[in-house]
């Protein structure tokens, strides 16, 4: 099977470059040298940085980067930005960066104390580590999140058109806000698939879906086993402009074809070329 990205950006080699210090409630990136060349390549750096997070179980950390020699390709540049800021808007309580060059360092000491200076920007680890130990921690005791859906309302959202061998999954005005959400919706979607029986096309109405950051890699995830275990294939129609566009991104690293449509009869259109694409396998 081909990788869907380069090599340097394996989990075996993305391991190595993230730290996690759980004294110092800190985790460090290490980019230096990498070389970015495509959005596969940003996907499939954060989607691990994520993993690992998750791992964890603390949503907060501070971060500290090591940005000494990294380059990022302009084709690569939007996903490397947004999944940036995807990951320091749901985890960060601060992000220091240091780069050890010496033209980072001169121009370090030019801008101090101008209005060019940047602030969270360090010549070297222990400058950034010093000021790191003065910032304060947002952290209280574990948050359990509260319920955001009603499991009776959410089941009128499921329906079976078994003729088709088709189940309709209606997400549209979701809120994905935390992990709590993603399991609640992910178990009761795995209950009716139980009772039903069998593998089903999955027909998702994502019309005014949101995921926000810190649900994504547990919606990602749990999407990947339910679709491994009951789906024929599955097709979403009008997720809208920023879903669509984290969905997408994510879909390269992971290696599946997100099969987005704009309207449902379209959606449809496709279910009927896989069910084709089957036939003739």
């Amino acid at each position: 099977m081909t990788s869907t990205y380069s090599d340097v950006f394996s989990p075996d080699e993305i391991d190595p470059r993230v730290t996690v210090h759980e004294g110092r409630q800190t985790v460090e990136i290490d980019l230096s040298g990498l070389y970015f060349h495509s959005s596969k390549d940003v996907n499939a750096f954060f989607d691990r940085i994520e993993e690992r997070l998750q791992e964890t179980g603390e949503p907060l950390w501070f971060f500290l980067d090591n940005v000494t020699d990294y380059r990022v390709d302009e084709d690569a540049w939007f996903a490397f930005t947004r999944r940036g800021r995807d990951l320091k808007e749901a985890h960060s309580m601060g992000t220091l960066r240091y780069d050890t060059t010496p033209e980072t360092r001169a121009q370090i000491a030019r801008n101090k104390g101008t209005d060019r200076e940047v602030p969270n920007l360090f010549p070297d680890r222990d400058a950034a580590l010093a000021h790191l130990s003065t910032l304060p921690s947002r952290r209280r005791e574990r948050i359990h999140h509260q319920p955001n859906y009603d499991r009776a309302r959410f089941m009128r959202r499921l329906s079976f058109d078994e003729p088709a061998r088709i189940f309709n999954i209606d997400l549209s005005g979701v809120s994905f806000e935390h992990s709590r959400d993603v399991n609640d919706i992910y178990d009761w979607l795995e209950q009716a698939l139980r009772r039903a029986g069998g593998r089903w096309y999955f027909l998702i109405n994502y019309d005014g879906t949101r995921i926000q950051s810190p649900a994504w890699v547990q919606f990602a995830a749990r999407g990947k086993d339910l679709n491994e275990r009951f789906s024929l294939g599955s097709v979403r129609y009008a997720p809208g402009s920023e879903t669509e566009t984290d969905i997408r991104l994510r879909a390269e690293s992971r290696g599946f074809r997100p099969n987005i449509r704009n309207t449902r009869a379209e959606a449809m259109e496709r279910i009927e070329e896989m069910k084709a694409e089957a036939a003739v396998a």
